[in-house]
């Protein structure tokens, strides 16, 4: 195993040209060889065919997958297909690089933990499109942390995106393929590093999120993740508590699970068309999240 890196993308219908030339950009910062894998799961032609030419750069690894095979399947593929580096990065096709010292700075404090996060970032200006609103404002206020209060909770602040980590780490701990669709792999992920008390260091060095989905496509998403985490209460695989969990066991402790339940079913109608709306507000996303979560359990 040599002392470099490989870069893991998975690509689903997106141009990951501006963010592959960024990286190619800082391999010189990286002390020792650095290589792109980029596995496509499943993408439209359309962007098979702008992301195509990557397949001629050095150093870059262009694959075509003939189905979509999901988040963590695609991950875990990627992360065997490393040509044996000592570090995986993993970064979602929709990031952009902050600046020119992105490398640079993960090189400089990979010594301090076997798996560092950098986080994530939005725009300070809200999208023009007002469909795209809710999620801008959601990465905003409840993504967008800087490291020191990730780490107060550091293995229930990991995130997949943005993660450097040993490539042992990845080989210990694959990313669960049993969830169904769309979140919480890094959730599960997280507890079991927490669990083999693997350190992690948090890092001020984010990522721009640039695919901000349409409010419609990112309740789907999110309700998905819902019940991902409902699947994984149920099965108790979870050592830490995420804000939902802990509003679930206070009702659960209270007696009053039952009675939310009902009250958020009348409600859950309303709750949505306000999220679909010009002016939606987060309070209402967390009673939507914590009625979807209540009938799972």
């Amino acid at each position: 195993m040599t002392s470099g890196l490989s870069v893991l993308i998975p690509v689903f219908n997106w141009d990951v040209n501006a963010l592959v030339e960024a990286l190619l950009a800082q391999q010189a910062d990286w002390s020792g060889p650095v290589e792109i894998i980029l596995f496509d799961d499943g993408s439209q032609e359309q962007f098979r065919t702008l992301n195509r030419p990557l397949a001629n750069r050095q150093g870059v690894h262009y694959q075509e997958l003939p189905q979509n095979v999901g988040r963590a399947a695609i991950r875990n593929q990627l992360a065997a297909a490393s040509t044996r580096q000592e570090w995986l990065l993993l970064l979602d096709n929709d990031s952009l690089l902050p600046d020119a010292q992105f490398l640079a700075r993960y090189a400089a404090a990979r010594h301090r933990a076997p798996v560092l996060i950098g986080g994530t970032s939005y725009a300070p200006a809200p999208p023009a499109d007002a469909a795209l609103y809710l999620r801008w404002r959601y990465g905003r206020e409840r993504e967008e942390r800087p490291a020191a209060v990730r780490q107060q909770a550091p293995h229930a602040q990991l995130t997949i995106n943005n993660a450097l980590l040993h490539a042992d780490i990845m080989a210990r701990f694959p990313l669960d393929e049993g969830l169904n669709g769309y979140g919480h792999e890094d959730t599960r992920f997280g507890a079991a590093l927490a669990k083999a008390k693997i350190p992690i260091i948090h890092l001020d060095n984010p990522v721009l999120h640039a695919g901000l989905e349409p409010v419609a496509v990112f309740l789907q998403k999110s309700e998905q993740a819902v019940h991902n985490l409902a699947q994984l209460y149920r099965t108790e695989q979870l050592d830490q508590d995420s804000r939902l969990l802990q509003t679930v066991r206070r009702l659960q402790r209270l007696g009053l699970l039952p009675a939310t339940r009902f009250a958020l079913q009348a409600l859950a109608p309303a709750l949505r068309r306000n999220l679909l709306s010009r002016q939606p507000r987060l309070r209402q996303f967390d009673l939507l999240k914590l009625y979807w979560f209540l009938v799972q359990i």
